[in-house]
């Protein structure tokens, strides 16, 4: 009968100055058994495997690391000085790594996490948000309200994870998703003039004081655009930032309004109306934009989803 031959040895590369020896999870689990039960028997059968496949793991890991952490007799197993060192590193490192691993599978199911969110002023996001919040309470979520350019802004510098505004005009490097059109309407006094109309064409405004939003708001570029193509100026008498105190002031008599229908519930101002503005009517697209090329965590993804679900805009009658 041939024997055969062993050949030489494949040589190992040697290891870089200060490497770091290759120590995984399941050494890590067999040591501490180890310790807990001082048998290798015991350890073997808590961790359910063989005890000769224990004493390779334990005698593998013990060359890697260079020293010997048990001390094995017929009778017993001791720990040495360098594995009771090892056995406390252990306990801390297993420890952490399961804290990790949990709070790793708490971030995936929505349960930790951080989602900055921004958004025109006159979109209700405060409900969407409530909802949110009692689903994940753990969740912590910056709402920055703001015009049309703030929106945008923070949504393309990265400062937040996705945007609620209008979505025209936006480049490439955005996804959007439309929640529908949203017309502008005249919100005034009811004992203002304007107000026994059932609509309001938008040149009976030629003349009228409005309190108007700021440079910058898709209301305002609209309705000076509007303005401009009819060969006229708007008399923007007080210009503000937002919307209670627009509310207020078209309250006090100061002037009339022009914004999208759905901030303007009769509730807390009943001396307000709102009509329809026509001749041309405006309107522009609302949706939700954020990043091609940023991925959202599942807390972030979340609440775009609820608010997709929620922020649906339906036509005004």
């Amino acid at each position: 009968m041939e024997r055969s031959v062993p050949g030489p040895a494949a040589k190992r590369p040697p290891k870089r100055a200060g490497a770091l020896p290759e120590v995984n999870s399941r050494q890590l689990a067999a040591v501490l058994a180890i310790a807990e039960y001082r048998s290798f028997i015991a350890a073997a059968a808590y961790l359910g495997i063989s005890q000769p496949a224990l004493t390779l793991t334990i005698k593998r890991l013990e060359q890697t690391l260079g020293l010997p952490l048990f001390l094995r007799t017929t009778r017993q197993v001791t720990i040495t000085a360098a594995g009771r060192e090892f056995v406390a590193m252990a306990e801390r490192v297993f420890n952490d790594l399961k804290l990790s691993m949990r709070s790793l599978r708490e971030l995936t199911e929505q349960q930790r996490g951080q989602v900055i969110v921004t958004s025109l002023i006159p979109v209700r996001m405060s409900d969407v948000i409530a909802e949110y919040g009692r689903r994940f309470p753990g969740v912590e979520i910056q709402l920055r309200e703001g015009f049309q350019d703030d929106v945008r802004d923070d949504v393309r510098s990265g400062l937040a994870d996705f945007g609620v505004g209008d979505i025209g005009d936006l480049p490439d490097s955005h996804l959007t998703e439309s929640l529908g059109v949203e017309e502008l309407w005249v919100v005034l006094r009811d004992d203002h003039p304007l107000a026994r109309l059932r609509q309001i064409e938008f040149g009976a405004l030629k003349d009228v004081a409005l309190v108007s939003y700021r440079v910058g708001s898709t209301t305002r570029r609209l309705i000076d655009a509007a303005a401009t193509a009819a060969g006229f100026t708007l008399r923007h008498v007080v210009t503000v930032g937002l919307p209670l105190t627009l509310m207020n002031l078209v309250g006090r008599g100061v002037g009339v309004a022009v914004g999208p229908a759905r901030p303007w519930p009769p509730g807390g101002h009943p001396n307000l109306v709102s009509r329809p503005l026509v001749r041309p009517r405006l309107s522009s697209e609302i949706g939700i934009m954020r990043l091609r090329d940023r991925e959202l965590s599942p807390a972030a993804a979340g609440l775009l989803a609820l608010a997709r679900e929620r922020l649906r805009i339906h036509r005004s009658r």
